[in-house]
């Protein structure tokens, strides 16, 4: 039944295909998207938007569309077949002229056409694919750094405002029972301690010391596409492109790749930041952005790790406080323990950071 019914929806769009099958892509955890394989290649992604995360989906799919028409006008030196593998490609509906297709229940699809002989990693196992990836969500800032990113919808609003988490901290706080206050006492006092710092960058932001940018705001590794050989190829997963600052993707990446433990593991021996890991992605990093940051984003480029490690630990203990309303819990203190673990990794970093040269 799920075949007729992807079937359907594959048509409403403007493509020459046969729909042969279709496999569910599980590695995203808000989207349904889905492989659909056709009788002739290429094959392509469907994708439906959940709309109850992203409250304006015509705005979600106006930015990531834009935004990959400019990178494509990057790459029209390259064969065409190279293009379409160095950018994410999309297709018009048949209806309306739209790049997305609404149907009868409320849902929001689109359809891109798929990247073969490639891969993703949810994990850096190793300094070239750290180094690779650098690169490429380095590329990613500097092509679009000519992109004006007022033309951009904010979709997720306030999603890395440090005052914005603050405020929900605050509010988690004054009604959280005393039995969870008292079990995360000592990172409440760490919040407090380092919230002047923490604020840092967006009061740099908001007097316009540090440039707003075209930023993609989800820069874990699994969001990097590589060749079978580990080389950097594309930027995926772009629901969240919108304006911010280099250093949440900076340092959004750097959060995922750099710890040596899953992001819940509850023993905090084994959370460590990587050292390693972090010079050989920044230097991938740097080599595609040096040239279009300023010198005052390349100074603060380090504080930005911190400060997305940091918020992370905050909505992790704000979710605690609030019993578990936001992120799913497989146990009772499921989120503090993934709070205990992001301080742990900050208390490393802060704890190595000295060594670090940029």
């Amino acid at each position: 039944m799920k075949d007729i019914q992807l079937k359907e929806i594959f048509n409403q769009f403007n493509h020459t295909s046969e729909f042969n099958s279709y496999k569910e892509l599980v590695s995203g955890h808000i989207n349904d998207t889905y492989l659909i394989k056709t009788t002739s290649k290429p094959f392509y992604v469907l994708q439906r938007i959940d709309h109850n995360v992203f409250k304006n989906v015509p705005g979600l799919i106006h930015n990531k569309v834009n935004v990959s028409q400019h990178l494509l006008r990057k790459f029209q030196h390259l064969p065409k077949e190279k293009q379409y593998r160095k950018v994410l490609t999309f297709v018009k509906a048949k209806k309306d002229n739209n790049y997305f297709f609404n149907d009868k229940n409320g849902g929001f699809w689109n359809l891109m056409i798929y990247i073969s002989d490639s891969q993703t990693f949810e994990v850096v196992n190793n300094k070239e694919v750290a180094y690779e990836g650098g690169k490429l969500f380095g590329e990613f800032l500097n092509l679009t750094s000519d992109f004006e990113a007022d033309k951009l919808i904010e979709v997720i609003p306030n999603f890395h405002s440090m005052s914005f988490r603050y405020l929900q901290f605050h509010s988690a706080l004054q009604s959280s029972s005393q039995k969870r206050i008292f079990k995360a006492k000592d990172y409440i006092k760490v919040i407090s301690n380092l919230k002047e710092e923490m604020h840092l960058l967006e009061n740099l932001k908001k007097s316009g010391k540090i440039k707003t940018r075209v930023t993609h705001n989800d820069t874990k590794i699994s969001n990097a596409l590589f060749t079978k050989d580990n080389k950097a190829l594309c930027v995926i997963d772009t629901d969240t492109v919108m304006p911010g600052i280099v250093h949440y993707d900076y340092g959004d990446a750097i959060r995922t790749i750099c710890n040596t433990a899953a992001e819940d593991e509850k023993d905090l021996s084994k959370v460590e930041f990587n050292l390693d890991f972090y010079k050989t992605y920044k230097n991938g990093f740097l080599e595609k952005t040096e040239n279009s940051l300023t010198d005052i984003e390349l100074k603060y480029l380090p504080l930005g790790a911190k400060t997305m490690i940091f918020i992370m630990a905050l909505r992790f203990l704000t979710d605690y406080l609030n019993n578990d309303i936001y992120y799913k819990t497989n146990y009772l203190e499921h989120n503090l323990d993934r709070a205990k673990n992001q301080f742990k990794l900050i208390e490393s970093y802060s704890q190595k950071v000295e060594i670090i040269t940029f």
